[in-house]
């Protein structure tokens, strides 16, 4: 049978049980309590509790960040709350315990540290108002938990349960509870009425002599008679309460009435309730305690009391113990021998604390005893008398006067098992004497017991936090002092605690300052004696005491100083050099979490302020913002860096590294160099110290973005200097900043004034804002419609691609045209309350991530689904739905298609909706896709409405498609230059994004912050990609210097290397894209045709042990990238030219291009071009429109090309005519001709590709429609040569070759290893900065590498050193990375790639980190094997050619793909499909194990998979899709 093991365990169980709210205090987020583990089990298991007949709230908060605020929601709310702590919370909640008295609050608490706790923690909250009861055992603490939450039900008030886990450690474990006797102790139904009890209070605090009238409480039965009869009518209640009233009876367990004309008849008691109820008295307390023993006793048989008494009736002397171990010691008096001092003594513990019952403490003592020993455990005594020995001396005296036992006081400290014999013997030979000594000490004031449970609270930082720790140490090195470091020497506290606030460690700086002081005054009497051995340690003291209080002119001169007080060896020189770390002037800071940003923290930051000393501090707050948004408003934390501007003394900043690195340096060190007080507050959100880095990006972006965490710098000394004392760092301010910047702001000066005005009121108004304009617009389209013919049609989308969105669209203008009234909007758009009122609704959704609702139609959809008054009975309605049926091929996952659509209609019906026609559903499989079910749909849908046979209905204008775009574009201006001027948005139109990839950007928005910005009314965070245009991929210093910028100052401080060999940048909003572009161009680079239906960056290998190969390689390159340059002069105009430049004329057509290459409409879509020199195939020669393989000749250069075409990595999920492919042989090129036969090769597409349909617009299509030989023969005659006989060759592999490589000139080139190609720099690896610094003084070039690697190539032996000292320096120097990740890569993905449907850039290495442990283990660390990851099946990482992909299906779901070649030259082929990571690391781990153990010699993983069966060989691109299971649901064969 299941038992208990823990008195944590027991309690958590019974909290569990009678709770609707549970607040979880830990340690850490990273580190269970002894009751934490317990509650998440229960919740992950749906346990049901008794209270809140359901799954109760699981809360669990940091013991520092004030966890007793979190109380106060949930009882104003009407819930049953329970806190579960240990006992270094109470003495700082005191505040909140006085308040918190009044309510039915439980909280259990575990005191600490475990096996010998300090009980001043409960001694110091006995006067809180809370009833305080004691377990000493496993048994005890189940039915003093039940005890106490069944006293708070009854009583109304607070209930303090506490226990030291180490006295029930080695107990017997014990049975479950019953859930009967829990169910009948806790009076259910009295629970149910708090239940439904609101509170309209707003103050945190107890109110100012209002009545507290909260009607319940005492249940009628269990209730103590008054005189007249009635029970105790009420407990307390918070002001603006409002319930049910309290059904009072007469109690049954009277045994006195009062007669008279006067006296209140049973059935008046039975029915009333006193109009002026009093308060929960003692008395209640013991009768209800009572009552509840005794029906624990009837059900178990279990006896308890408010003092257990163990021992002699006749004793005539007692032990009474409030401390650890009263089973040890009853065990000893117990079994105490004739000749022991202790022979016939009892011992007596309380069990009901508080209140304290002295007439049930005389009740349990033998009224034989004569000597009572009071052994309190309390070390934080603030009187000579222990309150415990008070407490027990004035109940003896006062009830039985000169006869009263004498008492005598004795300090309980550590004992061990061993010695308890020995401390009784001296106790009671000591209480026994002629003259007793009071208070003596018993045991050793600190120690353990071991093994215990828990020790108390050992902790260290959250591993996230050490981000801005290490910031620090690489900032100020040795000249860093933390003064309140936990576990630092110089703290010397056991209480970690105290040593981490902000009092002491303030109080250590001062004293450090006090000591450095008188260091200089002892260097400076020291400069001046004729104690050393010469004179020149004087010349040095006397410079370095001069610059003492200078940090620059001290740390300079100190290790001359040190050096020369070393060589001196006097013992003056000795004396001084014993404290030779106070030469430096040090960086002092104080670290902080956000628990100082509340009021039981926030003193000790006001001390520092006012104080006005150097001192630096920085504040990490770990708030998530989605938790912040989430919180009881109440509960926000004071906002340090406002409190600290309103000082006017301080500088401030706001921070974040997970946002922008560079601004954290910037503010450190404009901090350290401010002469006053500084705070630095530190932004690092985690739900969990063992977060993954990108939840913590993706809650620090919305944060930042969204206001709630601005960035910014405060100098209020800046203005002496001319300069602006406040900088902002990011785009917004939350509001309470801009209050504080416009002092005189109306809403600021009304809220001083009506102080009552929440804080919320700025952040509802803006939701109360959108509904406003939501109920304006669906009003100014009923007043439009007013009057018209027709019925009215509501058609709602939603829509993520944007195919619902234009059917619905298209729909509402085929409405109107047959005479109906027809709105169209996105559902989230649509007032949900509403929808009851309209005539006829439409719904079109498509199908998002696992059959979830797209991103606009989700809130509609919850709304709907959760909705308890919607009332449909009036409303007609239909749905269509978008999905594709093969899109999850697994049968389990079957019902994911359409599955909005579907979820919907059925709501809807079930709402009391009627149907107009039956659920329309249309399938990316079928001969038209989804357009073959909606034709069938929408003719019913018109007859339905009784418009099927409108005639004279007006043609409709064809879809505009890329084409007409680029045709109308006057060479690809469009409206371009007008859009950059719009200030009103942050994006451009819709054709504009087609003709701008032509220019080299993309407009995208942040995916992370969606949902939030679409939640605060605004527009996606719109910004632009670029994309540098850089054949081959060679990069002078100077250059690499002039990107870095550009990425600092006009993106989002990083940039990628992507695997087209070029420069990308991220989040460039449209006020720095032209900027940026002039930018990139004054570094002799462009932009222009990197994106777009145009010939795009012309790639080559890198080729670093081959100098003289690559120069000739890139400059093939590069002459087929400028040959195939488009001519437009619009980029020049729109971009480069001043705005002033009168001659510029961008519209209509003022200016005629000529395209002599790709006419007025390009290509039918993107073409590519690579060169690779074998045997390094490190391009994917394979993968591209046309791939040059590089021929060498005899004398060693470069003779020529063999000509690939047709390759191509584009995909559509579950799309069959859509396919990778690879390369198809033409033949040999002479080097010299190369540029003509890749001009003539794109002619033939650009006359003969696909316009109509994108997917098949690629050359790959074009050439397997026509032929390869029929293609081939129409280049050669366009061409008017023939292609020769392809020549020999041979590839090794697709992978870099990385570290140091010397060429055939004795040229040094480096390939550095650059994870994903993402340039940034981080707290552990400054990477961005040092390839910055070294392009300082680098005199050779960069080479990017299509892998998304760097090689610092053309590296002379005199530069050697150096390079390899600086790449040292930055860590750039490590390859030491398995094979694994040293030849995997990812595309971007999220957050900026509109197309992506999972993760890859940020994921990819995660989930190599998880394989590597096999590696290691099977000796495999050094083994190459291909993988990559993108996030669509676009392709960018070329996923399609490796020996294992993973290819993004919905978020968190990949399709896996298996079989590739590791040169480069075979395609893989799918081998499951929407597998997320478990099931990933299922199949790699044994799959790898069985890879080391099974392989041939030399035999490469994609070869192996193959060979063993598990995958079938992919010959050409047109079998891809073949002799794959229907389900891919294959094992791993064994």
């Amino acid at each position: 049978m299941t038992s208990i093991l823990t008195a944590g365990e027991a309690v958590a169980r019974i909290a569990y049980l009678s709770s609707d709210v549970i607040v979880s205090v830990q340690p850490s987020l990273a580190t269970d309590s002894e009751f934490s583990n317990f509650f998440k089990q229960y919740a992950e298991n749906r346990a049901s509790g008794l209270i809140c007949k359901g799954v109760p709230e699981i809360q669990s908060v940091r013991h520092n960040a004030d966890p007793l605020l979190s109380l106060y929601q949930p009882v104003r709310s009407g819930k049953i709350a329970t806190v579960t702590t240990g006992s270094g919370i109470l003495v700082k909640s005191i505040p909140h315990l006085y308040r918190l008295a009044n309510y039915p609050v439980v909280i259990h608490v575990s005191l600490h540290p475990t096996g010998n706790p300090d009980y001043s923690d409960i001694t110091s909250i006995r006067n809180a108002g809370f009833t305080l009861l004691q377990s000493t055992s496993l048994q005890e603490a189940q039915d003093l938990a039940l005890t106490a939450h069944a006293l708070a039900i009854r009583s109304g008030k607070g209930v303090i349960h506490f226990f030291d886990a180490a006295n029930s450690q080695n107990d017997q474990p014990i049975a479950h509870e019953s859930r009967d006797l829990v169910m009948n102790v806790l009076n259910t139904e009295l629970a149910r009425q708090y239940q439904g009890v609101k509170s309209e209070e707003l103050s945190l605090y107890v109110s100012e002599g209002r009545p507290l009238t909260r009607n319940i409480g005492l249940s009628g039965m269990d209730a103590p008679p008054l005189a007249n009869g009635s029970p105790v009518a009420s407990g307390q209640a918070s002001p603006g309460t409002t319930g049910p009233q309290q059904p009072s009876s007469a109690s049954s367990s009277s045994s006195e009435r009062h007669s008279g004309s006067s006296a209140v008849s049973e059935a008046e008691s039975a029915t009333t309730v006193d109009s002026q109820p009093r308060s929960v008295s003692s008395d209640d307390i013991d009768f209800i305690c009572s009552s509840v023993w005794s029906q624990i006793r009837s059900f178990t048989g279990r006896q308890y009391g408010p003092f257990n008494y163990t021992g002699p009736a006749n004793a005539s002397s007692a032990l009474f113990l409030f401390g650890s171990d009263p089973g040890l010691f009853a065990s000893e008096l117990a079994s105490a021998h004739h000749a022991d001092f202790f022979r016939d003594a009892g011992l007596i513990t309380p069990v009901l604390y508080r209140p304290w019952l002295a007439e049930r403490l005389l009740e349990a003592l033998p009224r034989s005893v004569r000597r009572v020993a009071v052994l309190e455990q309390i070390r934080k005594r603030t009187t000579k008398w222990g309150p415990v020995l008070l407490d027990v001396l004035m109940s003896l005296k006062s009830s039985a006067g000169p006869q009263a036992p004498a008492v005598v006081g004795f300090q309980l400290g550590y004992l061990e098992e061993t010695t308890i014999v020995q401390a009784l013997s001296g106790i009671f030979q000591n209480l026994l004497g002629q003259s007793p000594i009071q208070n003596l000490e018993v045991g050793a004031p600190d120690g353990s017991r071991q093994p215990g449970p828990r020790r108390g609270l050992e902790l260290s930082p959250p591993k996230l936090e050490n981000a801005y720790m290490k910031i620090l140490d690489q900032v100020f090195a040795e000249r860093l002092y933390i003064a309140n470091k936990q576990s630092s020497n110089n703290v010397g506290l056991g209480d970690q605690a105290i040593s981490a606030s902000p009092e002491y460690g303030f109080g250590s700086l001062l004293a450090r300052k006090a000591h450095r002081q008188r260091f200089v005054g002892e260097v400076q009497a020291a400069a001046k004696s004729h104690d050393f051995t010469t004179n020149t340690p004087q010349k040095w003291l006397t410079q370095w005491a001069l610059a003492a209080s200078n940090a620059v002119e001290a740390n300079k001169l100190a290790p001359d100083v040190i050096q020369r007080l070393a060589t001196d060896g006097s013992p003056a020189a000795n004396q001084l050099l014993s404290s030779k770390g106070l030469f430096f002037k040090e960086s002092q800071w104080l670290i902080g979490s956000d628990a100082w940003s509340y009021d039981l923290g926030n003193s000790g930051v006001h001390h520092v302020l006012a104080s006005g000393e150097n001192v630096n501090m920085l504040i990490i707050d770990s708030t998530p913002y989605s938790e912040h948004a989430a919180h009881d408003a109440a509960r926000r934390k004071k906002d340090i860096g406002l409190y600290a501007m309103n000082f006017g003394n301080a500088y401030v900043a706001s921070v974040a590294v997970y946002s922008s690195y560079t601004q954290v340096l910037q503010a450190m060190l404009e901090a350290e160099a401010f002469e006053g007080p500084s705070v630095v507050m530190a932004y690092l959100p985690y739900n969990h110290e063992e977060d993954s880095p990108l939840n913590v990006l993706q809650e620090t972006k919305k944060a930042v973005d969204l206001g709630y965490w601005p960035l910014y710098r405060w100098d209020p000394k800046a203005g002496d200097k001319g300069e602006e004392p406040f900088k902002l760092d990011s785009e917004r301010l939350k509001q309470e900043l801009q209050e504080f910047l416009r002092r005189d702001n109306h809403l600021t000066q009304l809220m001083r004034r009506h102080p009552e005005f929440h804080a919320s009121l700025s952040e509802s108004y803006g939701s109360e804002v959108r509904k406003v304009q939501k109920r304006k617009a669906k009003d100014a389209y009923e007043a439009l419609l007013e009057g018209l013919q027709g019925a009215p049609l509501t058609i709602l989308f939603a829509s993520d691609n944007g195919n619902a969105e234009n059917l619905a669209k298209r729909l509402g203008r085929r409405g109107k045209a047959r005479g109906l009234k027809t709105m169209v909007m996105a559902m989230d758009d649509f007032p949900l309350e509403d929808l009851g009122n309209e005539e006829n609704v439409v719904c079109i959704t498509s199908t998002a991530g696992q059959g979830e609702f797209p991103q606009n139609g989700r809130n509609f959809w919850e709304g709907v689904k959760n909705s308890t008054d919607l009332d449909l009975v009036n409303v007609s309605f239909t749905v269509f739905a978008l999905g594709d049926s093969h899109y999850w091929p697994r049968k389990e996952d079957k019902h994911y298609y359409n599955k909005p659509g579907k979820d919907l209609f059925v709501r809807l019906t079930t709402l009391g909706g009627k149907q107009i026609v039956d659920i329309g559903m249309g399938d990316d499989q079928d001969p038209d896709g989804y357009q073959t079910g909606y034709n069938e749909w929408e003719p019913k849908l018109w007859d339905a409405m009784g418009v099927g046979n409108v005639e004279n209905i007006p043609d409709e204008p064809p879809p505009i498609t890329n084409e007409d775009i680029k045709l109308g574009s006057n060479y690809l201006r469009g409206t371009i230059a007008e859009g950059l001027q719009d200030q009103s948005t942050g994006a451009i139109s819709a054709a504009d994004q087609q003709l701008t990839k032509f220019h080299g950007t993309y407009m995208q928005d942040d995916r992370d912050l969606r949902d939030e910005r679409k939640a605060q009314g605004l527009e996606p965070a719109y910004s632009f990609m670029i994309r540098c245009r850089l054949p081959g991929g060679v990069a002078t210093p100077d250059q690499w210097q002039q990107m870095d910028a550009i990425a600092s100052h006009l993106g989002n401080e990083t940039m990628k290397l992507t695997t087209r060999q070029t420069f990308q940048f991220h989040g460039v909003v449209k006020g720095k894209l032209k900027p940026a572009m002039q930018a990139i161009n004054q570094a002799l680079m462009t932009t222009i045709a990197a994106c777009g239906d145009v010939n795009r960056n012309v790639m080559c290998s890198s080729l670093p042990e081959m100098s003289e190969l690559h120069r000739e390689a890139h400059a093939a390159a590069k002459k087929i990238s400028d040959h195939l340059l488009p001519s437009t002069t619009a980029y020049h105009e729109i971009w480069l030219k001043d705005d002033n430049d009168k001659n510029v004329q961008v519209a209509g057509d003022a200016v005629q291009d000529f395209e002599p290459l790709y006419g007025p409409t390009y290509l039918p879509r993107k073409f590519k071009i690579t060169i690779a020199v074998p045997p390094h195939n490190d391009t994917d020669v394979y993968a591209h429109d046309i791939g040059c393989i590089a021929i060498k000749g005899e004398d060693g250069k470069l003779q020529g090309f063999n000509v690939l075409a047709g390759g191509g990595m584009g995909v559509t999920h579950n799309m069959k005519k859509t396919y990778p492919q690879t390369g198809r042989m033409l033949g040999y090129c002479d080097k010299d001709a190369i540029h003509i036969a890749c001009e003539k090769i794109m002619l033939v597409q650009k006359d003969n590709g696909d316009r109509k349909n994108r997917k098949h617009a690629r050359l790959k299509y074009t050439i397997d429609d026509m032929g390869l030989d029929v293609f081939k023969g129409k280049v050669e005659e366009l061409w008017g040569q023939k292609f020769g006989e392809p020549k020999p060759f041979h590839f090794d592999s697709n992978i870099d070759t990385f570290g140091w490589q010397k060429d055939e000139r004795g040229m040094n080139h480096f390939t550095m290893f650059i994870e994903n190609g993402r340039i940034e720099d981080t707290a552990d690896f400054p990477m961005k900065t040092g390839l910055r610094e070294i392009a300082k003084v680098h005199k050779g070039e960069f080479r990017l590498t299509g892998n998304q690697h760097l090689i610092l190539a053309n590296v002379a032996e005199d530069q050697l050193d150096t390079m390899k000292d600086m790449l040292k320096q930055y860590k750039l120097d490590n390859t030491n990375f398995s094979g694994l990740r040293l030849s995997s890569s990812a595309c971007v993905a999220f957050p900026t790639c509109g197309l992506a449907m999972a993760e890859s850039e940020r994921y990819l290495p995660e989930l190599v980190t998880k394989l590597e442990g096999v590696l290691e283990e099977n000796g495999m660390r050094q083994e190459s094997i291909v993988m990559r990851m993108t996030g669509c099946p676009n392709g960018c990482a070329r996923p399609w050619l490796a020996e294992v992909a993973f290819v993004g299906k919905a978020y968190g779901a990949y399709n896996m793909y298996l079989g590739g070649g590791y040169h480069g030259n075979r395609l893989n082929k799918l081998y499951r499909s929407s597998i997320k990571e478990e099931e990933i690391l299922d199949i790699m781990k044994p799959l790898l194990k069985r890879y080391a153990l099974e392989r041939n010699d030399g035999e490469r993983f994609g070869d192996f998979v193959i060979r063993i069966g598990m995958i079938k060989p992919t010959k050409e691109g047109r079998d891809f899709h073949e002799d794959v299971s229907d389900d891919v649901e294959l094992a791993i064969p064994t």
